[in-house]
């Protein structure tokens, strides 16, 4: 089912216990050249990512210290991961309690965002990760339906394009949310998430110039580790793909 390795499988008990304390300030990925611009843009937006929204161990939604809250408050747009399927009641119960499947119920997410305080029109989900489908096809046809009964944005799926454009204040942002790792067979997977990763894929037209900056949203990495792989941070950059529209990996969800 899942295309995780073997040897990653088998360290995930040990990792989780004892998380990796391997590397150094050398493992990080080299901080990009960045270009003053002169004179400024006259056009600015705010983006704020706040990674994996869960409930594998929460009972309750958690709270928020009042500053973050008030620096979510202040954003355009935010960005997040909804790592756990939204279910009224799930389906895989054995694996739930035991935090190998993921689950939250519409009411813990709302609960969620108002703690952390993100307005629901201001928010965007990626579903590209490996948990989405751990409440089976039924969990992420429900997942998606709650999403849009509670008004909020999702990317990262097959069925949309690899690239989403979504209104951020005065600009447009194309973001292309995709998972590298699947927890489920391969072909239903495939069929509902997104594991476009690569830009020379996505289409030629996804660099229009409607889209005025492009983010990559990946899904992708080791857990319990302190450092990225070699490859995760070469292409952690900033670059110039499109003429008219620069990618940015803009976060590490995991």
């Amino acid at each position: 089912m899942s295309n995780y390795p073997l040897s990653y499988k088998l360290s995930w008990l040990p990792r989780f216990l004892k998380p990796s304390l391997g590397g150094d300030v050398r493992d990080f990925a080299p901080i990009a050249a960045t270009t003053i611009i002169d004179p400024p843009p006259a056009r600015k937006v705010r983006l704020a990512f706040v990674g994996d929204i869960s409930a594998v161990a929460n009972s309750s939604a958690p709270e928020c210290d009042p500053e973050i809250a008030k620096l979510l408050a202040s954003a355009d747009l935010v960005i997040g991961n909804c790592e756990s399927p939204v279910v009224e009641r799930p389906s895989v119960a054995l694996g739930t309690r035991l935090g190998t499947h993921h689950a939250m119920s519409e009411g813990f997410l709302a609960a969620t965002l108002a703690n952390l305080g993100i307005a629901r029109e201001k928010l965007v989900l990626s579903l590209a990760n490996n948990h989405v489908l751990d409440q089976g096809i039924a969990g992420f046809d429900e997942t998606v339906a709650a999403l849009k009964r509670l008004g909020i944005r999702t990317i990262g799926t097959a069925r949309k394009e690899p690239v989403e454009q979504v209104k951020a204040g005065p600009l447009t942002i194309g973001f292309a949310a995709f998972t590298l790792w699947r927890n489920a067979d391969a072909a239903p997977f495939a069929e509902r998430v997104s594991m476009r990763g690569d830009p020379a894929a996505w289409p030629k037209d996804a660099g229009d110039k409607s889209i005025d900056l492009t983010c990559a949203i990946p899904h992708w990495d080791w857990e319990f580790r302190h450092f990225p792989h070699p490859q995760t941070q070469a292409r952690s950059v900033l670059s110039n793909t499109w003429d008219s529209s620069p990618v940015m990996f803009c976060k590490r969800s995991r």
